[in-house]
């Protein structure tokens, strides 16, 4: 999100100074991991979709203006019950807007996707404008496009204060201090721990992924190819009472040792400081178990992992919008929740709106730093 905004704000011909506390694109946060999917029917909420609209065609301005397609359109399933959250949110969502999307009962799936093993009691919905964005090209791209516009970039610059003052905005980092007029914070994981302007606690899980080769080897990696499988999100109820198993995946990237898949939200509570980025047999149990029954033809040797971050509140909302105590100073960027990637060219045109004219066109209401919750 920073990124985007260093970019929206320096092509709008804004003096922009970027502060970075690691290198540029780096594997330290949340937004690493090679890919992320972005759709736009949004089971979440419908509030979502205008701003998706407008992020598509800004995913793909930026795919023209860096000379790479960072935004693949390979289609994306919602799987689960016809009353789970995942489906029945997300034809909601697609009947308000009118959105494109097909049903596909277990025998369709079984001739169109012979991948997946859907019990008789679940069905899909298929999204074809949806995919997935490249995540560290997609930062990489911002941060070229901001500085071929003017803006400057520190990396490896810790922000260590943040104050308000009479001239400004003060901020200490690299042990230089800085005043500005106007100050954007888009400091994901560490929203709470770095912030000495009271922030709401926006908690932190360590989130794993993992790579697989398919039980069929190597050379059944074709059957997992953009061409042949889309991205998905799979919700398993719950067992006796408990919460519901998302399960989320891609389809093979260029580049990708295997078949990327994960569990959404199946972490533990951490500090940004002190993430535990050892990942081990372990952490990829839970996750094995639902693709032993989802996909038995990717369950072959688990090829890596790696960890990251969600940062979120309690609503799973973002938080966009002015401090509330900072005078229209300070625009806050955080608390994504771990759904937020696929916004992140809206929410830098978002944020330059909020510093440049003190408003935006968009629908922001509900994300406000300052709502009840």
């Amino acid at each position: 999100m920073g990124s985007s905004a260093a970019y929206h704000l320096a092509r709008r011909g804004q003096r922009v100074l970027g502060l970075e506390q690691f290198t540029p694109a780096h594997d330290r946060g949340s937004s690493h991991g090679g890919t992320r999917i972005v759709r736009q029917a949004y089971f979440e909420r419908p509030d979502y979709v205008p701003l998706l609209r407008r992020s598509y065609e800004l995913w793909d301005e930026l795919s023209v203006q860096s000379g790479r397609e960072l935004f693949v359109r390979c289609g994306a399933l919602m799987i689960g019950r016809p009353d789970s959250a995942v489906v029945a949110g997300t034809v909601k969502s697609a009947q308000q807007w009118d959105l494109p999307v097909e049903t596909l009962d277990r025998a369709a799936m079984r001739a169109r996707y012979p991948q997946f093993s859907l019990p008789e009691d679940h069905i899909a919905v298929l999204e074809a404008n949806a995919g997935y964005a490249l995540a560290e090209p997609s930062v990489l791209a911002n941060l070229e496009l901001a500085s071929d516009a003017g803006a400057e970039l520190w990396f490896e610059t810790a922000m260590e204060s943040i104050e308000l003052g009479p001239d400004g905005v003060r901020i200490q980092a690299g042990g230089l201090e800085v005043i500005a007029a106007k100050v954007v914070l888009a400091t994901g994981a560490w929203a709470s721990t770095s912030l000495a302007l009271e922030l709401a606690p926006i908690g932190v899980l360590r989130q794993t992924v993992h790579w697989y080769e398919p039980a069929g080897g190597q050379a059944a990696l074709v059957d997992f190819d953009p061409q042949r499988f889309p991205v998905y999100l799979w919700e398993w109820p719950g067992e006796e009472g408990a919460r519901p198993t998302e399960i989320y995946g891609f389809p093979r990237v260029s580049g990708d040792p295997g078949v990327k898949a994960g569990i959404y939200r199946d972490g533990s509570p951490a500090h940004p400081d002190q993430l535990d980025r050892v990942v081990t047999d372990a952490d990829a149990a839970n996750l094995e178990r639902y693709l032993a029954k989802a996909l038995p033809g990717l369950l072959g040797p688990r090829l890596r992992g790696s960890a990251c971050m969600y940062a979120g509140v309690p609503d799973d909302d973002f938080v966009i919008g002015f401090h509330p105590r900072s005078g229209a100073r300070v625009v806050l960027a955080v608390g994504f929740s771990g759904h937020g990637f696929k916004f992140m060219p809206v929410v830098g045109e978002i944020v330059a709106d909020l510093v440049i004219d003190g408003e935006t066109i968009h629908d922001i209401d509900f994300l406000a730093p300052d709502r009840p919750s």
